[in-house]
């Protein structure tokens, strides 16, 4: 093993480690179903076997007790089991759209402005495959557990997604998550090679008075950048039935490869982003208690008031680089007068912020119910191509949350106010009430959002990427008024939103940027709604309607729906649960915003309207036996015509933004498994 290393770089070794630490957990896997069969998963809706089939020891012994909460909410929640929505699996969800390959820059055709005070880089068009500290989850199990998905799609694509957690002691958990996105593409230089790790760990002392919680994330995003289809009608062309030979605006000569180690990107994205994140809680006054089972004594303490100290030290780095420009490229949509050999753009930023909080539980029997209040430091440095930049923040902020042990009342107030530095003047408040009317009339909603913002550094001339900013930008207000009704017996959900929206900030083309001072709003409307047939046969409807009015810079579809037509049900094997349909998504014609990849950025424009010649079709088969689990599809089969170019084919290609076509026929394999180890 040692000598096969040493045949390649450094950056090759790590996927080299990764790919044999998968086939040892592979055959561990393997060893530990041959050995019992029948294992079960209480509390994760796995199968379950026939009294007598195995002693009461093996039952106990092969049993698991996990669950897991987020680190602001003290709520222990169970593992979803259903098997219908691949997306759970997959970070790209129903309303978003890449930009022909998985992997690529994304965003929500739903409308989802910045609402968010403080500091902000200002790069989001990769969101979506970056690991944070708000998604991650703290466990606590009865058995060491591990979960390996693999997901294969056509033209090489994979997603390798690996999880561990087992309690290190009874009250100590550790667990670990990496995940890998690699896929050449159909487009020429539309490659994307993305990594993913998290590691977490939760202590409670024997007393249950004090608390830790340790976070470390990392993502390192690669993403090769083509600029759209340098002629879209190439895509009705026989000479193009392969679509990676198609020009493309940048890197027009790239080599196709669907080597997973070569990850080579001349002209594209380089983004990385690490977090780590410590925080400590003690419960200076309260009360103790003890539960006493049989010869077990385990201490409960219930909390008055409790401290909380967090640090977290956060990295940032956007780059951009183009190691053979096209000199046409650069001068019509940049403005260059001429084009240098290699074009290079960089920022990167180091985030340390300490924060010192106090609760108050008034019932203290409830931890759903507190008041929480605190005050926080940070300290930032960037570095950019022109020199580098130190800045400060000093924020207050505050907290209530009531979740009601009847189940009735669910409150949640949050606000956050900057005080001095950078962001000074920047604040945001949030409140949701949410009520149970009766079981007959389900729960109604309704909430409040106002957010006062510093536009994101990107806007700033002393950016590398903000050659187009033309100045000072006043701060960015966003009002959001939202509300809905659920009705679980109906399997029915009615929400609505509205924004006011100030100061806008936004790209008009290619690198200019610029403010929408008059106000402008946007009211959504959305529908969710779940129709059941014969009990096994469902319709699954998600529709959202929008609307602007005002002197809007914004762009979007004025309706998004998503629709799920399937079976779901064991068929009559009692081991089988199976989940089999069609999906359908369709938004209605709109000028789709461009994507401008030196500077990372979505722009508005309104020349080209992107509308679909079909809605996007797909087709699949879910299945779960016991732990293992199999998602198969078959997607954008819209794409089918007989007299296309070359005859009968899958070329029939929806467009998701000017010079930006989605692929046709896409088959995906994904198979996941879950076993105690």
């Amino acid at each position: 093993m040692t000598n096969l290393l040493k045949k390649f770089p450094i950056v090759r070794r790590s996927r080299i480690i990764v790919m044999v630490a998968l086939g040892y957990l592979l055959i561990a896997g393997l060893q530990a179903s041959a050995q019992d069969p029948m294992s079960r998963f209480r509390g994760m809706g796995g199968g379950g076997a026939k009294s007598g089939d195995t002693t009461l020891k093996h039952r106990v012994e092969d049993s698991i007790n996990i669950s897991f909460r987020f680190l602001d909410s003290s709520r222990l929640r169970r593992f979803d089991s259903t098997i219908y929505d691949f997306r759970k699996k997959f970070p790209l969800q129903a309303t978003w759209i890449d930009l022909g390959n998985f992997g690529t820059a994304s965003r929500n055709l739903v409308f989802t402005p910045i609402i968010k005070s403080g500091w902000d880089p200002g790069w989001h068009a990769y969101d979506a495959y970056v690991f944070t500290t708000d998604e991650t989850r703290f466990y606590t199990t009865t058995r060491p557990y591990s979960e390996l998905g693999y997901v294969l799609g056509g033209k090489a694509e994979q997603m390798v997604n690996l999880v561990h957690t087992q309690n290190i002691k009874q009250l100590f958990n550790f667990s670990f998550q990496y995940r890998l996105i690699n896929n050449p593409g159909t487009y020429n230089n539309q490659n994307t090679n993305h990594n993913n790790y998290r590691v977490s760990a939760w202590y409670n002392s024997a007393n249950k008075r004090y608390h830790a919680f340790l976070i470390l994330v990392g993502s390192k995003l690669v993403a090769s950048e083509n600029g759209g289809l340098k002629d879209t009608k190439d895509l009705d062309s026989i000479a193009y039935t392969d679509r990676f030979n198609i020009l493309t605006r940048l890197a027009p000569g790239k080599q196709y490869s669907t080597n997973v180690f070569a990850s080579n990107v001349t002209t594209g994205t380089f983004y990385s982003t690490g977090t780590y994140l410590f925080r400590q809680q003690y419960d200076i006054i309260g009360k103790k208690d003890s539960i006493v089972t049989d010869s077990t004594v385990t201490r409960l303490f219930y909390p008055k008031i409790r401290a909380e100290h967090t640090i977290s030290y956060s990295t940032y780095h956007y780059r951009f680089v183009d190691n053979t420009p096209d000199t046409s490229y650069y001068t019509k949509y940049f403005d260059f007068v001429s084009t240098p050999d290699t074009i290079k753009l960089s920022d990167q930023w180091h985030d340390l912020v300490n924060d010192l909080s106090f609760y108050s539980f008034p019932d203290s029997k409830n931890a759903q119910q507190f008041i929480k209040a605190g005050a926080s430091i940070e300290n930032l440095t960037g570095y950019f191509d022109a020199g580098s930049k130190t800045l400060y923040n000093v924020f207050v902020h505050g907290e209530y949350r009531n979740k009601t042990r009847n189940q009735k009342w669910d409150v949640e107030a949050i606000g956050k106010f900057y005080v001095t530095g950078y962001n000074a003047g920047d604040y945001n408040a949030y409140i949701s009430l949410k009520r149970m009317i009766s079981k007959n009339l389900g729960f109604l909603q309704v909430g409040f959002q106002n957010s006062n913002r510093t536009p994101s550094f990107s806007y700033d001339r002393e950016s590398s990427f903000g050659f187009g900013v033309p100045g000072f930008f006043n701060k960015e207000n966003i009002v959001n008024l939202f509300g809905s009704i659920e009705q679980p017996k109906l399997d029915l959900k009615l929400s609505g939103s509205y924004f006011l929206i100030t100061n806008y900030n936004y790209f008009t083309d290619y690198y200019h940027a610029k403010q929408q001072s008059s106000p402008f709003n946007v009211l959504q409307l959305t529908l969710e709604k779940v129709f059941t047939y014969k009990r096994h046969w469902i319709w699954r409807l998600l529709l959202t309607v929008q609307q602007k009015a005002g002197s809007s810079p914004v762009n979007m579809p004025s309706l998004v729906t998503f629709n799920q037509f399937g079976y779901e049900g064991k068929l009559g094997f009692k081991n089988l649960n199976i989940a089999f349909g069609a999906e359908l998504r369709y938004f209605s014609a709109y000028k789709a915003d461009g994507f401008a990849p030196p500077v990372g950025q979505f722009f508005v424009q309104n020349d080209e309207t992107i509308r679909q010649k079909l809605p996007d079709i797909n087709l699949y088969i879910n299945f779960r036996i016991r732990s293992f689990t199999a998602y198969v599809r078959a997607e954008n089969l819209n794409t089918m015509q007989f007299n296309g170019p070359g005859g009968f084919g899958f070329t029939n290609n929806n467009f998701v933004a000017p010079y930006y076509p989605y692929p046709g026929l896409h088959i995906r394999l994904g198979i996941f498994w879950s076993f105690i180890n």
